[in-house]
Formats: C-alpha cells, structure tokens, sequence
C-alpha cells in the first residue's frame, strides 16, 4: 500500500490562485478575508496545541506577497 502526504500550504495556494482569483474573480477583499480566517484558523489551532508563539502565525511570520498584502481601501 502507497501512502501520500499532501503539504496544506500548496493546497491552499492553488484555491486562492485557481478557485477565487481565476474562476470565480473574486474580489481582493474576498480574497483578503479568506486569507484572514484561513490564518485565524491557524492560530486558534496552535494555541490549542501550546505551539503558539507571542507574535502568533505559530513559529514563523506567514509568507508576504501578493495574497499576503494586505488590502488597503
């Protein structure tokens, strides 16, 4: 038996990139408040967990760029 493991992070990239951005063209707020809830998710997680650092985002700040931006406006 062949088991896989599938990292979240790609996962997760390719649903704001394919699913909302191209398909559905959805709003950059959209976007935004799904990439918003989506670290919420995270930090509630980890602070369950007891690995929940000060700054949050667990261990490491969450990656910056064009969905990492945040929406002025």
């Amino acid at each position: 038996m062949i088991t896989t493991t599938t990292s979240l992070a790609p996962l997760l990239e390719r649903f704001f990139t394919q699913r909302l951005m191209q398909q559905r063209q959805a709003s950059l707020h959209t976007i935004s408040s799904y990439r918003d809830t989506f670290r919420m998710l995270q930090d509630q997680e980890l602070q369950a967990q007891g690995k929940m650092s000060e700054e949050g985002y667990g261990t490491s700040a969450p990656p910056r760029g064009s969905l990492g931006s945040p929406v002025s406006g």
